[in-house]
Formats: C-alpha cells, structure tokens, sequence
C-alpha cells in the first residue's frame, strides 16, 4: 500500500488536535483525478471543522482543506474534460475534503490550469474563494449596472479576510465602486490598496460613513460574512432593489428584519454555502471563471493576497493565526 503525510483531526477541538499522520493515498473514481499537492489553503470552514461545528460531507475526505493546487497524476481523462487536462499538468482544484495532504482526489470538472505567471502557492489560494465570491457576487448577488446604466456598488463586510480581497478585486475589476469594513489601520491600507474605499468598523459607522460617501442613496449589493446584530443596519444601507448575501455568520445566524422596509424598498435576501453543492453546479462555476477570471489573473488585474505560508507539519499554527483573525489575505500550507 501507498502510503501519504497528511494532517488529521485528532479530536473536535483547539489547533493543536490537528496531527501529523500516514494514510493510504487516495484513489480516484470515475470522472475524478489524483493531484500530488504542492499547497493548500486554509480557510474558516477548516476551523469550523476542527472544532466540530462543520462536519465533512456524505462521502468526502475526513481530512480538512478545500482547496489544492499541484501537479496531476492520474485518472479518469476519457469524460467532459474542458480545459483539455492531462497528467503532469499543473492544476488548482476545489475539494470537498482531503486538501490538508501530499496527495489529494478531486472531481476533474473541479480542477482548473493554473493561470500563467501564478505559483503553485498563490493558485492554491485561489478555488475556494474565486468559486464562492463568483457565484455569490455576480451569479447571486447579479453585481452589474443600474437602470442608468452605471456600475453599482458594493459593500464587503470583512474586506481583508482571504474573501474579502477577492471580492474587492474582481468587483473593481468590472468598473464597481467598493466600500470595504476592516478592523484596524493596516488591515484599512490593504483594503484601499486593492481599490476600496475602507471603514474601520472598530472607529467608524459603517452605515453613515457610505451614506455620506453615496449622497445617501446607499449601496446596491452588500457581501456580508457577519450577519448578526449587522442585518438589520445592512437593510437600511441598501439602494433601491438593493440585495444582500449572506456567506457566513461569524456574528450570529438570528436577526430582526423590518419585512416594510424590504417591501418598500423591493429588497432582496440571499445567501448560500458552496461546499455541499453538486459537482455539476461547481463545474459551471469553475468554466465561468476560466473565462472571465483567469485573464484577469494572468493581466495582472486580480492576484490572491499571500499573508502567510505554513509548513505543512504546522498546520495547528497556521490555524492559530486565523484565529486571531491578524491575517491580511490568505494563510496556506506548503508541502
């Protein structure tokens, strides 16, 4: 047997309950292929599943990490192949488990090249947060113009986290006007180096500071990864026919909502998780990316946001350092 390193979860629990251990290196199944991963990124449903709040899918890798990217080693070719990938091609892919290994299985449909000038580290950093802020941005949250025909804007509620810089990029990118909450002054700089206007939330009333800075029309989309004691503040912040989409809640999954004013204002409220989507479901997103964001990667007009990378034995480290929530862009895993 063929055996790997890879980074169990010992126990629900702190960061140190993530181990080092040897498994079996996985097997790819009809429509899936083998990637001998180069890096890994770490995100917040990692934490969330650690601590036994997030557990893996029916059928998924017991093992954390969403996102790899690598060389591909075998597997199943003979399907709908898209990007015409074959073995020894360098690949970033979207998982539903398994990332936090030497050796990773994903759906082919899920692996995407890596964009030309792009590291294995910095592709890795990409899947989980292109695919989600794609799909819950400009598929959505429908992110485009207005009845005049202007671009509209955005709010993005933690605009430093590794979603947040994505969200800031592409949005401005397509010519949308970003307003972007941070917690302290470097955390602020980085969001208006990409483009945003930023509100440190911790000195700042969000809401008054993009009502002055809108002449009090407000925001068209608002991207909020809060929820909590925020929702009802957001729905007084949105522009007529304003949408807001939830993708996490960090503060809390209960609010008070004024139903008038969502009628009043033609309102709507969204959200969505990505993980347990189909395969098919992510396929499409994975196409629409390769199209509409890939150039923009390898023009140099979006680039993940690096904070910092971990050995891979020092996985309860890196998840330490999301804790504290300290981290500018994205935390990752090298193998």
């Amino acid at each position: 047997m063929l055996t790997m390193q890879a980074i169990e979860i010992t126990r629900p629990g702190a960061p140190d309950t993530l181990q080092p251990t040897e498994r079996a290196i996985p097997r790819p199944g009809p429509g899936e292929v083998l990637i001998k991963v180069a890096a890994a990124g770490v995100n917040r449903p990692d934490v969330a599943q650690r601590q036994g709040n997030y557990p893996a899918p029916p059928g998924a890798s017991d093992l954390p990490g969403l996102e790899v990217a690598g060389e591909l080693v075998e597997g199943d070719f003979g399907g709908d192949n898209p990007f015409g990938l074959k073995p020894g091609d360098a690949v970033c892919a979207l998982l539903t488990g398994g990332g936090y290994a030497q050796y990773a299985v994903a759906p082919l449909l899920q692996c995407l090249p890596v964009p030309k000038g792009l590291t294995l580290i910095e592709a890795a950093a990409l899947p989980e947060n292109y695919f989600t802020v794609w799909s819950n941005l400009f598929e959505r949250g429908r992110l485009g113009t207005t009845a005049r025909g202007t671009p509209e804007s955005l709010l993005v509620q933690g605009g430093s986290s590794g979603i947040g810089v994505t969200a800031i990029q592409l949005a401005r990118a397509f010519g949308h006007r970003v307003f972007a909450t941070a917690g302290n002054a470097e955390k602020c700089a980085a969001c208006e180096k990409l483009g945003a206007h930023a509100i440190n939330y911790r000195e700042q009333d969000f809401v008054a500071e993009v009502q002055q800075h809108t002449d009090g029309s407000g925001v068209d989309l608002i991207l909020d990864m809060v929820a909590g004691d925020y929702v009802a503040r957001e729905l007084g912040l949105l522009a007529q026919e304003g949408r807001l989409v939830f993708i996490a809640d960090l503060g809390g999954k209960q609010a008070n909502i004024d139903v008038l004013l969502i009628m009043q204002r033609r309102l709507t409220i969204t959200g969505s998780t990505l993980r347990s989507r189909s395969i098919e479901f992510k396929a499409a997103l994975a196409r629409q990316l390769h199209k509409q964001v890939w150039p923009l990667l390898e023009s140099g007009k979006a680039r993940p946001v690096i904070h910092q990378v971990f050995p891979a034995r020092e996985a309860a480290k890196a998840h330490a350092l999301m804790e504290t929530s300290a981290h500018i862009g994205k935390i990752m895993l090298q193998w």
